[in-house]
């Protein structure tokens, strides 16, 4: 699948980091902005409760999930962001490693958070995304 994103690694800024700088949509495109993948599953109950990399890869299978709904995927997404429910970098990073693994070659734009609480009981991660498809709205 062709994509309509462009990422851009800027070599003036530290190239140690797991994601492009920024990324560019050139139009006209159809934009996709998701709403927070939860680790929830079909009944609507958190899963892996306590474990941030078992929550992580139901947020991403349910994300993948949304996107198709969308016509999208993952490599049409231009921005995430990342929450983790800890204020311990351990569990950011835990999360972040199975993003990472989802979201493979294509390293967009992302923001990892640490954050008090999020939305349902027992929920330790969520991500957003912001993807764009070629096209526009007739596609």
């Amino acid at each position: 699948m062709n994509s309509s994103v462009t990422l851009i690694r800027n070599h003036q800024l530290a190239q140690q980091v797991e994601y492009a700088y920024a990324a560019v949509a050139d139009a006209p495109v159809r934009s996709i902005w998701v709403a927070g993948a939860c680790p929830l599953d079909l009944d609507g109950e958190t899963v892996a409760i306590g474990d941030y990399a078992g929550q992580t890869h139901q947020v991403m299978r349910n994300l993948v999930t949304a996107l198709e709904g969308a016509g999208a995927s993952l490599t049409d997404v231009v921005k995430t962001t990342v929450y983790v429910a800890s204020s311990r970098q351990s569990d950011l990073v835990a999360a972040w490693e199975v993003y990472r693994e989802y979201m493979g070659e294509h390293d967009v734009p992302s923001t990892l958070l640490g954050v008090t609480v999020l939305g349902y009981k027992d929920q330790l991660v969520e991500v957003e995304a912001v993807a764009v498809l070629a096209g526009g709205a007739g596609r």
